[in-house]
């Protein structure tokens, strides 16, 4: 099988901006010779509300399901094409979830790898 290039960015929650502490807590994967665009996700509540007791889940999660949406295509801007809406969602932005920098690697099952990558990065 051939191998496709993808990048992807490590979604982080960062409860307060100032203190730059951050927890992984989610992948998304993009590859445009595959057509491909998701997110996976896994909260470690204890270890979120270790460094944040103050910290809302479930605006956390909402979030989450935001980018879970965005990847689908499910955008208030209507369908927007894969490239752009992942440079969207890798943007720096100063909120709770944040992306890390873009990395990016070559695969032959982008699903595959997109679960190896939350195993290794966020669980």
């Amino acid at each position: 099988m051939s191998q496709l290039p993808y990048q992807y960015v490590v979604l982080r929650c960062v409860p307060r901006v100032d203190r730059e502490e951050f927890v992984n807590v989610g992948v998304v994967l993009y590859s445009q010779a595959a057509q491909f665009l998701s997110c996976a996700w896994a909260l470690d509540e204890a270890r979120l509300s270790a460094l944040a007791p103050e910290l809302d889940l479930a605006e956390l999660r909402s979030a989450l399901d935001a980018t879970e949406a965005a990847c689908r295509g499910l955008t208030a801007a209507g369908e927007v094409p894969l490239g752009p809406r992942f440079g969207w969602l890798a943007a720096p932005r100063s909120t709770v979830l944040q992306p890390g920098p873009v990395h990016g690697g070559v695969t032959d099952d982008p699903d595959a790898e997109l679960a190896r990558l939350l195993d290794m990065l966020v669980r």
